[in-house]
């Protein structure tokens, strides 16, 4: 975002063990935006900011093991929600084909909104729906 245009006041950062394989998953499967990859030693992510919408996530590759215990992270134990205004089933069916795994089905919630959860490869769970939080 080159005029430095505020997204959110939130933004969850994950770490993957294949950061690469990441990003073009979550383009693929949530439709995403890269709007800035920054390389890393070795193939891999020093840093990475994707947009959906007016929101954003940050991720980088995870230290090979035997670094530093404080900047390796776990994988596969965040969850995320994301906001969609188009077809919540049209949605899940693309995040399927490219490589996600359906936790739940797309169904009717009963606080309102349509959605869905699934399993990205390297074991986070991102839900997306319908249903709009209010502040």
């Amino acid at each position: 975002m080159s005029d430095n245009t505020l997204i959110a006041d939130l933004v969850p950062t994950l770490r993957y063990n294949d950061a690469t394989a990441a990003i073009t998953f979550l383009r693929e499967a949530f439709g995403m935006t890269a709007v800035m990859v920054v390389p890393g030693d070795d193939d891999t992510v020093a840093h990475a900011e994707l947009t959906f919408g007016n929101a954003m996530v940050m991720l980088g590759s995870n230290p090979p093991a035997g670094s530093d215990a404080l900047l390796r992270w776990p994988v596969g134990g965040s969850a995320l929600y994301g906001v969609i205004d188009g077809d919540v089933d049209a949605h899940c069916a693309r995040a399927v084909a490219a490589g996600a795994t359906v936790v739940l089905e797309p169904k009717d919630q009963d606080y309102g909104g349509r959605g869905y959860t699934v399993r990205d490869p390297e074991g986070n769970l991102w839900s997306f729906g319908s249903y709009r939080p209010r502040v």
